[in-house]
């Protein structure tokens, strides 16, 4: 509180402090002059009293708000770091109020797709931690970053399989949900392709190859375990029959159901496979392969790789997005172009 607010007032006492003890007032004017300075001092110490008070309500509103700013602050922290445990749809109707974190669920009609790299044990099996966990994190980042641009709900990740699902708790109907989900699978076996184009370029021998098997079926969806610790997940023979179906798909492959196939067959090629029977599943399963998945992939896709004996292309698009880089680019090969002409014509080689 300033000391300067209260000046006028202090001087007002002082002064009549001095003219009482003065004696220069009448005992006609006295007695009543030093019963209202009496109330003024009184007004004045209650006035300043309640200033002080004043200023430190102001002084702890401050330090409260400051703490709850702080408390906030480490809320939404967490929070963020707790959104990377659950699938982005899970997350938001978790804290929007949606969803009640109980042990519940229901029966659905899901789309789940699975996933897992063909011989995944003999291909790392001599490889160190390090070279498989980036390998590891690296295709499951890729992978992920198609699944949400899809709308699908992440379920787990089970070593280098992947588990998702569509249709909960967000659905745009079952064969919206269908086709999204091939949509996806589409993307994530071209986007592999690139992939192993990067891995190959940075020593890595024997890149992953991704096998998918998708099913649709009704599912029980929602939060399984206990109260103390519960799993948002799927469960039944459904979700069963996609893991068979991924078991049976080729290297770079994507193997349907009927139900499925049925439901996407507008958008893809098959080839109809030899009926199965499936343990836990009481009716013989017919499988469906996608064909020509990574057809035309090398003109659309990131990366272009050519190794012969005695040449080494490779090409990262994303990296030449600048014109002055393609230009670059272009002008490093005309003048490889040249070198080799001049090598077949037998003429003079042209420095570099």
């Amino acid at each position: 509180m300033s000391l300067e607010l209260f000046e006028d007032e202090e001087q007002i006492i002082e002064s009549s402090r001095a003219i009482l003890a003065s004696n220069t007032l009448n005992d006609a004017a006295r007695e009543p002059f030093a019963a209202l300075l009496k109330s003024f001092e009184k007004l004045f110490k209650t006035t300043r009293r309640m200033m002080r008070l004043s200023d430190r309500n102001e002084h702890n509103l401050m330090e409260v708000s400051k703490s709850l700013d702080e408390k906030n602050a480490m809320l939404e922290r967490l929070s963020h770091q707790l959104s990377k445990y659950l699938s982005p749809q899970v997350y938001a109707t978790i804290f929007s109020g949606q969803r009640q974190v109980t042990l519940n669920t229901e029966r659905k009609k899901l789309t789940v797709f699975f996933s897992d790299i063909k011989d995944f044990t003999a291909t790392t099996d001599d490889m160190e931690p390090e070279d498989l966990t980036f390998l590891i994190n690296d295709y499951l980042t890729e992978m992920t970053r198609i699944a949400l641009k899809y709308g699908a709900t992440i379920d787990k990740y089970i070593g280098d399989a992947i588990l998702i699902f569509f249709g909960d708790p967000e659905s745009r109907g079952v064969q919206e949900d269908a086709q999204a989900c091939v949509r996806m699978a589409l993307e994530m076996q071209r986007h592999m392709a690139d992939l192993r184009t990067k891995w190959s370029e940075m020593g890595y021998a024997r890149p992953f190859h991704m096998r998918v098997g998708i099913n649709t079926g009704y599912c029980n969806v929602g939060n399984f375990g206990s109260n103390e610790r519960m799993d948002y997940t799927i469960i039944g023979g459904e979700v069963n029959l996609a893991a068979r179906l991924e078991g049976v798909s080729d290297a770079d492959g994507i193997t349907l159901s009927y139900e499925t196939y049925a439901l996407v067959k507008d958008l893809v090629v098959v080839e109809r496979g030899e009926p199965l029977t499936v343990k836990g599943i009481h009716r013989q399963i017919t499988p469906y392969k996608v064909v020509d998945i990574l057809a035309d992939v090398e003109n659309s896709g990131r990366f272009f790789r050519q190794e012969k004996d005695g040449m080494r292309l490779f090409l990262d698009f994303d990296r030449l997005t600048e014109q002055s880089r393609r230009l670059e680019a272009i002008e490093t090969m005309k003048r490889a172009l040249e070198r080799l002409n001049c090598r077949v014509d037998g003429g003079e080689i042209p420095s570099p």
